[in-house]
Formats: C-alpha cells, sequence, structure tokens
C-alpha cells in the first residue's frame, strides 16, 4: 500500500506532530528511491511519501522532528500559509505531478490548503488514469493488478480543526464552506479528531452526510511528559499558554484577565507568573498590549520551545483562551504532564477537559470568570494536583502514538479491503 501524505507545512502544532509520527509509522525501506523512509516493522507493508509546504516567517519549524526519524519530505516551496492565486496554482501543479510520479493507492491530505489543493489534484489524476487502457494504471501501482483490484485512488481528508469561526470573515468563510462541499463529494473519508468537530462539519455546516465521516483522536509520543512529577507547592505559581501568536489564539483575553486577576488580588504581584510560549505575527502587538496594561513585570513572552518536557517542566497551571480548537495539543499534554487546565469552551476542549475535574471550562472572552478560576487554582494547591493526576489518567491511553496508528491502519485496510463507499 502506497500513501501519499500532505500537509501544508511542518509548523508546531498537532497536525505536523500527526504527520510525521504517520508518515514515520506507516513506511518500509525501498532501496533505489530518493526519499528517506523508515520501518515501523519487519512485517510492514507500507510505503509513505510525506509532502509539505514551507514554513512562514514567525512559525515554529518542525522539520527537525522529521529529520530525527530519517523523514525527507517533498518539499513544494509554493504550499504555504498565505493565499496567493499564482502560488496556489504552482502547488496544485507540483503536486498533481507527484501524484502522477508516485502513483499512491492513498493520497491522505491534513489542513485547509493542503486539504483543497491535494484532492483537486487527485481527483484531476482520477480523471486521467481512468482514460489509460483497463489495468494499466494498477499495474504500475504495484501489486494491484495480481490481485485484481483495479481500483482508482483513494482519497482521505482530515480536519485538525476548521477555519469557518475566527479566521475569516462572512463572505470568505461562506466560500470555503462551499468549496469544503464540493470536495466531500469526490472525497472517500473524511476524518475528524473529535466528536464535536464531526458534529459540527455535519450538523452546522453540513459539509458531508455524517457516514462519510470517521474520527480518529490525535496520538503523541506521551513518554516524557507523563514521567514528568507533577507540581508540588512553589513559591511562584507559574502558568503558561502555549500556541502559535495569531489572532484566533485570543491571547488578548488571558492578558485581560491577568489584568482584572491583580486588579482584585494585587497581593498576588511576585507570587505568580505567567508565560507565553511561542512566536507570530502578534507578538510585538502583544508585548505592547501587556505594557499598556501595566503587567509587563508579570508575563514573560519566552518563544518557542523545541523540548515539550521543558516547556512543561515548570508549569503549575495550563491555559487556552483560542476563539476556535479542533483538539488543542497543548491541553492533551499539560493534562499528560499532570497539569491542570483552564480553557475556553470552544471546538473540541470538551471533548478532552471535564470541567471540575481535570480543569475548567470558561465561555469564549468571559475574563472575569476566567479570572475567578485562576485565582482559585493559583490559591488551591491540593485542588492543582487532583485535576493534574485526573487529567493525565484520562490522556494517557486515549491520545497516544499507538493508538493513533493502530485507528488509522484499520480505516486504510478497511477502505483498501472493499469497505463500501460512502
Amino acid at each position: 500500500m502506497k500513501i501519499l501524505r500532505i500537509i501544508a507545512r511542518l509548523n508546531i502544532g498537532g497536525p505536523a506532530r500527526n504527520a510525521v509520527l504517520l508518515t514515520d509509522a506507516l513506511s518500509q525501506s525501498r532501496p533505489g528511491l530518493n526519499l528517506a523512509y523508515n520501518c515501523s516493522s519487519e512485517d510492514s507493508n507500507y510505503e509513505t511519501v510525506l509532502v509539505c509546504g514551507e514554513v512562514g516567517s514567525g512559525e515554529g519549524d518542525m522539520m527537525w522532528l522529521a529529520k530525527e526519524k530519517g523523514i525527507e519530505p517533498m518539499v513544494v516551496p509554493e504550499l504555504g500559509r498565505e493565499l496567493s492565486f499564482i502560488n496556489d496554482w504552482r502547488a496544485f501543479w507540483k503536486i498533481y505531478g507527484i501524484i502522477c510520479r508516485e502513483r499512491p493507492d492513498i493520497v491522505h491530505t491534513h489542513t485547509a490548503k493542503a486539504g483543497t489543493l491535494g484532492r483537486m489534484a487527485g481527483i484531476l489524476y482520477r480523471i486521467m488514469d481512468s482514460r489509460l487502457p483497463s489495468g494499466k494504471a494498477a499495474g504500475f501501482r504495484g501489486n494491484d493488478k495480481a490481485c485484481g483490484n483495479d481500483r482508482e485512488v483513494i482519497l482521505i481528508h482530515t480536519f485538525h480543526g476548521h477555519v469557518f469561526h475566527g479566521y475569516f470573515g462572512k463572505v470568505k468563510t461562506w466560500f470555503f464552506v462551499w468549496i469544503e462541499k464540493i470536495l466531500s463529494l469526490f472525497t472517500d473519508r473524511i476524518i475528524t479528531v473529535s466528536e464535536s468537530l464531526k458534529k459540527e462539519l455535519v450538523e452546522r455546516f453540513r459539509i458531508a452526510p455524517e457516514n462519510k465521516f470517521f474520527v480518529i483522536e490525535l496520538g503523541f509520543e506521551l513518554g516524557g511528559l507523563l514521567k514528568l512529577p507533577i507540581r508540588e507547592n512553589s513559591d511562584c505559581v507559574n502558568i503558561g499558554i502555549v500556541g502559535r501568536l495569531v489572532p484566533v489564539k485570543n491571547h488578548r483575553m488571558l492578558l485581560r484577565s491577568v489584568k482584572k486577576l491583580i486588579a482584585h488580588s494585587s497581593w498576588l504581584i511576585g507570587k505568580v507568573k505567567f508565560v507565553i510560549i511561542g512566536d507570530g505575527e502578534l507578538r510585538q502587538e502583544l508585548e505592547n498590549y501587556a505594557r499598556g496594561l501595566g503587567i509587563e513585570e508579570i508575563v514573560e513572552f519566552r518563544g518557542w520551545v523545541k523540548d515539550v518536557s521543558e516547556i512543561y517542566r515548570d508549569l503549575d497551571i495550563v491555559v487556552l483562551t483560542s476563539l476556535n480548537e479542533g483538539t488543542p495539543v497543548s491541553i492533551i499534554e499539560a493534562m499528560a504532564a499532570g497539569r491542570p487546565v483552564i480553557a475556553t469552551n470552544v471546538g473540541g476542549v470538551a471533548d478532552i477537559v471535564e470541567d471540575g475535574k481535570s480543569g475548567y471550562l470558561v465561555e469564549s472572552d468571559n475574563e472575569e470568570v476566567f479570572s475567578e478560576k485562576l485565582l482559585d487554582l493559583i490559591n488551591n494547591p491540593t485542588k492543582r494536583r487532583m485535576f493534574g493526576e485526573y487529567g493525565r489518567g484520562l490522556v494517557k491511553d486515549r491520545f497516544s502514538k499507538d493508538r493513533l496508528i493502530k485507528d488509522t491502519e484499520g480505516l486504510y485496510n478497511n477502505i483498501l479491503d472493499g469497505f463500501p463507499p460512502a
């Protein structure tokens, strides 16, 4: 089975981590190719090619993770974050050329732009492939002809979230919704990373019928985080937020909440510290905003940190203030590290956080309640430990790398073994 995996860019975040982990696990060594593949096992029946664009300025780059695992992605420079008719057109034709050359059984796309361009290229490949003499394409692809399968390429897309809220205005959002609706007609399976995301795409946006969707939750290498000791009492309570400094992450809400917290409990100055981990287009603006609120002495902008364990080792509480999320990686990592969380109740957050058990859920932009929950956990180390232990138990197996691979492999095998099309 040959898989062509396409993602817009390997920037820091869940989609890139999952794309790399799946490429690493579902691959086998093939001599003579100009790509580096890893052997997942001696019995591996998979060959995977990873295609990605370039990371934008200010974004953390995770290409190091691919290199660390011996993966050399095919880089399409035009397949980046920004929308550009010329670059997107070039990226489309380059992806189509890669599909023609690699002749995969499955084209699996991740993230919005890669999902659009990759599936469009896959659709064109289907059309052109169908014009070849019967059996010719399957013969080129490997063992299909010998097995009696003259199948067309399978198209799968994973929604790690969506861009239908918190990113664009109404007109652009409507346009992107309709693009997804059209592409879904040609997509064999649509994967979502949570039940909440699936429900939203099916019921609210009507992207495709429910029977076309398949939920595969994220999976990570959590071993290092699970070994971290749960934080004991400390003289200074460290509260962290991890993510790109972009509008949808809504860091301003956190900064306003900090202002409210200090205004009502000035005695906390010197006893709490807020650490913003990440980088992006809004960094300078957010640093100025913190200074304008007069909280710059207790807020630190740390930038990207490569070592995940290092991020969470010194944190007592982890927060998230996003306007929209699929399944937030930082919350999964925080819970694996045994840290309590406070997060806005958006997207798939409630699928992970059990309110009052592993942390607190707060409505978006409700700084008053957010600051109250912060104060509650700052003042209660026993509750922090209790929430942390409970959260670690929730994510330990549920979001493991092994479970991700098993679920993905099961879907691939089912659909290629004649699982009825949606």
